[in-house]
């Protein structure tokens, strides 16, 4: 009996190596799928952030080739409208300058004539 028992022993013993053995591969097994899902999934984030970053340098450019375009339209307009604003005051200065140099032309006379009055007055009392 007692060598019936031992190799009952035995065999329970080798039994439970193998249920345990067996254990070790499943849990081999499903590790090696999750490392492959794993890398399968980094791939496919890899490729769909790559294609959104191409998409966004993609309206990048686009907005800034907009605001280039619209940054020269606005800088025409602004060369247009100064060259306008400095036409007329250009006029205007021209034609306050005429007006002064008329002032000055009538105050001369005025002036002139005031003095030559003055200066005859003058010779006049001296006689």
């Amino acid at each position: 009996m007692k060598s019936f028992l031992l190799m009952l022993a035995a065999a329970l013993l080798a039994l439970t190596a193998f249920s345990y053995g067996q254990a070790g591969t499943d849990v081999k097994d499903a590790a090696q799928d999750t490392g492959k899902a794993t890398k399968k999934a980094a791939v496919k984030t890899g490729h769909a952030t790559e294609k959104a970053a191409d998409k966004t340098g993609d309206a990048t450019a686009t907005a800034a080739k907009k605001t280039g375009h619209a940054t020269k339209k606005a800088a025409v307009k602004t060369g247009e409208a100064t060259e306008k604003a400095a036409d007329k005051t250009g006029d205007a200065t021209a034609t306050a300058a005429k007006d002064t140099g008329k002032g000055v032309k009538n105050g001369s006379k005025a002036v002139g004539h005031g003095v030559k009055k003055g200066a005859e007055k003058t010779a006049d009392e001296v006689k």
